[in-house]
């Protein structure tokens, strides 16, 4: 993996470790503020700013507006830094080339459905780990206890209310800021396919996957559907759907 922040020969060891740990953070909890970056790594105002004026310069972030929130009242909006994709391409892992050309050898040998059956098998672990915590959880704290999970694994995820207006008003997002497997699934869908597939059961209710980094988008985002949430005998059939 290339060395993450590093502009110029003055950049000694330590700064470049430590502008790797704030990339590492921005791509994990991003959009996220500079103190609050600053408060995780336990740097001074003038450090953790060093470094991002560093990363913005390399292209490896950029900086997003928050949306005012009604009690803040009026006012600039807060600074957040977020991963931009040749940021999020420094962390891509070193065998995505060798897993593609696997997979293109399987498509050819055995054809595109064991493709698809080596991608649910893949995700049926992630099922197996994290399947009794999420559904031990009450009905309403399932997406975030699969967003918390999803985090332990390395996908930066989150949970929040999903947007108010358009057909998929209510309900709840899950998205995720990072995807190990992204550049192989720019090729193979069916690892995407199989992982919304595996919300839908792990969540029982309908899902549908809105955007995906592989097809470009900043983060992966899923709607879960509010209509079922909750009952367990919920037909659940329409969760491998996808909007790709």
């Amino acid at each position: 993996m290339p060395a993450i922040g590093m502009p110029s020969s003055t950049a000694n060891p330590g700064e470049r470790d430590t502008r790797a740990r704030v990339a590492r953070l921005i791509l994990e909890h991003g959009p996220i503020t500079a103190s609050n970056l600053g408060e995780r790594l336990s740097l001074t105002p003038a450090a953790i700013r060093r470094h991002l004026e560093v990363l913005l310069a390399e292209g490896m972030i950029e900086i997003r507006r928050a949306r005012p929130q009604a009690h803040r009242g009026r006012g600039r909006p807060a600074k957040l830094f977020a991963i931009t994709d040749a940021g999020r391409n420094t962390f891509v892992h070193a065998y995505d080339d060798l897993a593609t050309s696997a997979l293109r050898f399987l498509a050819e040998t055995a054809g595109e459905a064991a493709v698809a059956e080596f991608a649910r098998r893949q995700i049926a672990e992630l099922e197996r780990r994290h399947g009794p915590k999420v559904r031990a959880a009450p009905p309403d704290q399932r997406v975030r206890v699969l967003a918390e999970a999803l985090s332990s694994d390395g996908y930066a995820a989150s949970a929040s209310q999903a947007p108010g207006r358009g057909p998929l008003a209510g309900g709840e997002q899950l998205c995720q800021q990072h995807c190990p497997v992204a550049h192989v699934a720019v090729e193979f869908p069916q690892l995407c396919e199989a992982e919304t597939e595996a919300f839908g059961r792990l969540l029982g209710t309908p899902v549908q996957r809105l955007a995906t980094i592989a097809h470009g988008d900043g983060v992966c985002t899923t709607h879960v559907s509010p209509s079922a949430l909750g009952h367990e005998d919920t037909d659940i059939e329409e969760s491998g759907r996808t909007s790709l």
